[in-house]
């Protein structure tokens, strides 16, 4: 039996999934009843309990082999350093009591200098104390972490597409080891089969040593954007940290944190992980390209009926992000079947039209040919069928459902990537229709593109919608 803590968060979500199909038999450790990705397995337990409270970790560890201790408090902002000692010398106490072999903890790669940063004080400090009590710990230490979701992306991505140029302090210069997310999670997995009844301590790393100036170079390189990162001496980490905040609000209390430990080198120092597991990682540019896919990947399989939750009449979401997308959806339910719902859907477009402001749609298409894109002159290859890969105007039909689900992505010149989604979903006598419309920006061109016609997407998308149940409704409705 495998304890695991964090087990809904980022690297723990996907942990959980790995150590299922190695084979091992999970227990997930959760404060408060929530699902979790492997819930439903056979060999999946949710237990519930909070490591503040020791009480409520030894039922968690009854019959635990080996634990995982993937738990951070720096979110919770001013003195997460004390509440981190807390939660490592309780677990290692219950993980003492119960006789558990061993803990494997995920730290962060630093090396014991003085001046560490908070972040990476607290780091190493729980090491030690998850040590204390004579459970044999594998402690891992991690360079910056590459993966969609990662905080270490999200903050890269939001400074790098947001802002032209950027004078910067001399923390950009510091050399890091970025590490893909799976390779990440490939030295978790192979660490529960690890011989020996030693504590120690790896260092891990990518294949690639680059400053962090050059690692938002190569974003930028692979999005197609023009970026300039001018180093400067006068401005510290902390002041750099402020002015996250104005671009990275989302991410700015747990990012400065972050950007405060960046004064110090996160470079691989010992060769041991490369010596005793068989992970061999992957480079920074790869690293990349697998994160972007990723997220493509979730995105494409998100279905927005659950994210936005369904509504009894017509509703619209406003602006809401995925990841660095911007979302807005809106839906409508109408009392008739889901194949009277989606046939105005399959039938859009062409000769059809829009079912709203088709004269902003001739508009639209009319600037795309002077930009030399497709226009509407593609039109479409049936009145009524669809399949995947069709044209229709200056779309392609990217995901198609019969009576269920529409997606089509945006071939028109645009500064970013786009896309518009239908989905219809039954309700007893009735559907829901859900129209969601996407785009990817690329660069502050993009999001000024976004934000600049979004009053047209509200007027055109609205009368959008309203036309398609006008329609699956007929004279009667």
């Amino acid at each position: 039996m495998i304890l695991l803590t964090g087990a809904s968060g980022y690297v723990g979500g996907r942990l959980l999934t790995r150590l299922l199909d190695a084979g091992h038999s999970v227990r997930c450790l959760v404060r408060g009843a929530r699902s979790v990705a492997g819930f439903g397995s056979s060999n999946c337990e949710v237990v519930q309990g909070d490591i503040l409270e020791l009480a409520s970790l030894r039922p968690a560890m009854e019959g635990v082999d080996q634990a995982y201790y993937l738990v951070h408090s720096m979110a919770v902002g001013e003195g997460f350093e004390e509440q981190d000692r807390q939660c490592a010398a309780n677990f290692a106490r219950a993980a003492a009591d119960a006789g558990v072999r061993r803990i494997i903890y995920l730290g962060g790669l630093s090396h014991d200098e003085a001046g560490l940063s908070s972040h990476f004080r607290s780091r190493n400090e729980v090491g030690q104390i998850l040590r204390s009590t004579g459970v044999p710990v594998v402690e891992f230490r991690a360079s910056v972490v590459i993966g969609s979701g990662s905080l270490s992306f999200e903050l890269m991505r939001s400074l790098v597409e947001r802002l032209p140029a950027m004078v910067a302090p001399r923390w950009v210069q510091m050399p890091a080891q970025p590490i893909a997310i799976d390779d990440v999670l490939a030295y978790l997995v192979e660490a529960a089969s690890l011989g020996g009844a030693d504590s120690k301590t790896f260092e891990i790393g990518g294949s690639d040593v680059l400053s962090y100036r050059e690692m938002m170079l190569e974003y930028a390189k692979l999005r197609g954007l023009k970026r300039w990162i001018v180093p400067v001496p006068v401005l510290t980490p902390w002041l750099s940290s402020l002015w996250l905040g104005l671009v990275t609000p989302v991410y700015a209390r747990v990012g400065r944190k972050l950007i405060e430990s960046v004064r110090h080198p996160s470079v691989v120092r010992s060769k041991g992980a490369l010596q005793e597991f068989a992970v061999r990682p992957m480079g920074f540019v790869e690293a990349l390209v697998l994160a972007m896919r990723n997220e493509d990947r979730e995105f494409a399989e998100t279905r927005w009926e659950d994210s936005f939750g369904s509504s009894t009449k017509s509703s619209s979401s406003g602006v809401r992000r995925f990841g660095n997308r911007l979302v807005d959806s809106r839906s409508v339910l109408i009392r008739c079947s889901p194949s009277a719902a989606f046939r105005p859907i399959r039938e859009i477009g062409g000769r059809r039209g829009w079912y709203s402001a088709d004269w902003l749609w001739d508009l639209r298409a009319a600037i795309d040919l002077l930009l030399g894109g497709v226009g509407k002159r593609r039109g479409r290859r049936h009145p009524s069928e669809l399949r995947v890969g069709d044209f229709l105007d200056w779309w392609r039909v990217e995901g198609f459902e019969e009576d269920r689900l529409l997606l089509l992505s945006a071939e028109m010149k645009l500064p970013g990537r786009a896309w518009l989604q239908f989905e219809v979903v039954p309700v007893e006598e009735r559907s829901i229709i859900r129209q969601t419309a996407l785009f990817d920006p690329l660069g502050g061109a993009g999001l000024a593109y976004w934000y600049l016609v979004y009053p047209l997407h509200k007027l055109v998308f609205r009368g959008m919608l309203k036309g398609i149940q006008s329609r699956a409704l007929g004279p009667s409705g």
